[in-house]
């Protein structure tokens, strides 16, 4: 199975759980799309609701350097391939940016996990994560995507990288990007040819 069919899956399962899981609520946030296609604007939304979104997104949480770490990642989980976009292309840095001011937990985990990353890069190579090569960042992102390893002195980086797929999946996979890979078809119309050839013959209604 491929590793973006897996991520799906935990996205999806975690999506039908959105109404019950404060911590996620991807289906029901507006992401980038809203902005660049109109159409898919999401719809539900109470005035207050629409007040406190363009609050919140009129806000700025992480700083130039962080959201571009954030995108740096975000784009080594959820990959541009030969289906569909990136993470980046599907907002999901923008969704995340959205999430941490929607849901101040997030804020110290993920503030102080891109600062860990930060960190890492620094000790092995002498620069900040986002100014190191592609392998070298693979290097870390190693270390700390398989929480079953338990690699010594990564615990933190660890349980950083595990919420940061978390919400990526989430974003991506609620995004009109996401959308279209799992191919969602929603309520679309359809014609009807009437009760199959078959089906009239057995109960004689030829």
């Amino acid at each position: 199975m491929k590793r973006r069919d897996v991520l799906k899956g935990i996205s999806l399962s975690a999506l039908g759980l959105a109404g019950l899981n404060p911590q996620v609520k991807a289906a029901e946030l507006a992401d980038d799309a809203d902005e660049k296609d109109p159409e898919f604007k999401q719809f539900g939304r109470t005035e207050y609701e629409q007040m406190r979104d363009a609050k919140l997104s009129a806000e700025q949480f992480f700083s130039l350097h962080e959201m571009k770490t954030i995108s740096v990642l975000v784009d080594i989980i959820i990959p541009r391939d030969g289906r569909s976009g990136s993470a980046t292309e599907a907002g999901v840095p923008e969704f995340i940016e959205f999430m941490v001011k929607d849901k101040p937990d997030f804020q110290t985990p993920l503030r102080g996990g891109l600062g860990w990353i930060d960190h890492e890069a620094q000790k092995r190579f002498g620069k900040t994560f986002i100014d190191i090569t592609p392998a070298q960042r693979i290097e870390i992102v190693e270390d700390i995507a398989y929480p079953e390893l338990k690699k010594p002195g990564m615990r933190h980086g660890i349980a950083f990288f595990s919420l940061m797929r978390n919400l990526t999946a989430s974003g991506f996979w609620s995004s009109k990007i996401g959308i279209a890979d799992v191919g969602y078809q929603g309520n679309t119309p359809n014609s009807w040819g009437g009760v199959p050839e078959d089906v009239l013959r057995q109960y004689g209604l030829e």
